[in-house]
């Protein structure tokens, strides 16, 4: 093993080791449950009038909104495991995202259930249409995943040749950077989020805060991963899988900036093609296997 191979697996070992994961996971559930506690402290606090929001706090308004901090929480950690797999396999790597994006989408229900309208029928408000939206796109993605990562798991694993720990090693130079970037975006977008909120009373979408500019970084990550398996792998499945799944974080991604119905059907989409895809490629897998 060269020198920088070395450095790199000594440094991602201590990153993400397990005492590492054992102490992020318990901190998480700790974290939510007083993350839970004080959000719904600050709604009842804001319904007796203790005090007055100079801004739109549609998460202040009713008790349910307080699910969205626990589950903000644990999509920080699931970012965490996303990154920790992302030297594995894109398939891995990809079957994090969709879980990621299936959990922004039920964190989204909780938002969308204290705007229901109930006063007019059902499907007169577009509040109302956003949460059938939403409940059927989870659905939807809860059965999509789980054919994905059924499918993922049908051929056994390769013995990891000289060649293959390289390709590992550089995988794993992209995952710590990915997370420094990640780190240090997180707290740009909350501080910008912040800041436009108390400041300039400017109400962004705060489902998107901080997930856009992840995505993106994380659409750069793949190209530089797939860009780097060139020098290891040849073989058209395997560079139409790997560039297909890109595509499915670039809808993913896109997916941000729809409103409505269409951001459902992208999210949708983009497991649906990785499924496609993964599914064509097993085929072919099969047929060299069996040949």
């Amino acid at each position: 093993m060269k020198k920088w191979q070395s450095k790199v697996e000594y440094l991602f070992e201590i990153v993400f080791s397990e005492k590492n994961q054992k102490k992020l996971e318990k901190a998480t559930l700790w974290l939510s449950i007083i993350g839970f506690i004080i959000h719904l402290l600050l709604i009842y606090a804001k319904k007796f009038d203790f005090f007055v929001t100079p801004f739109e706090a549609g998460l202040l308004n009713n008790p349910i909104s307080a699910i969205y901090t626990p589950f903000t929480i644990i999509l920080i950690y699931e970012i965490y495991l996303l990154v920790l797999n992302l030297p594995r396999s894109f398939t891995t790597s990809v079957s994090k995202q969709f879980e990621i994006i299936s959990l922004i989408l039920i964190r989204r229900i909780f938002a969308d259930i204290p705007k229901i309208d109930l006063s007019n029928e059902w499907f007169s408000t577009q509040a109302n249409m956003q949460l059938i939206y939403d409940v059927s796109g989870v659905l939807v993605l809860y059965f999509l995943i789980h054919l994905f990562n059924k499918g993922r798991l049908k051929f056994p694993n390769k013995p990891i040749s000289p060649k293959i720990k390289k390709f590992v090693s550089s995988k794993k130079v992209v995952s710590l950077v990915l997370l420094f970037i990640l780190i240090v975006m997180s707290f740009t977008s909350v501080y910008n989020w912040a800041n436009n909120l108390i400041y300039k009373h400017i109400s962004a979408d705060i489902n998107a805060v901080f997930y856009n500019e992840f995505f993106s970084a994380l659409i750069l990550a793949d190209v530089f991963i797939l860009l780097l398996s060139f020098q290891y792998t040849e073989r058209y499945n395997q560079i139409i899988r790997n560039t297909g799944f890109i595509i499915c974080t670039i809808l993913i991604r896109l997916s941000f900036g729809a409103p409505g119905l269409t951001n459902v059907v992208l999210i949708i989409s983009s497991v649906l093609f990785g499924l496609l895809i993964l599914s064509i490629y097993n085929l072919s897998e099969k047929n060299i296997i069996e040949e």
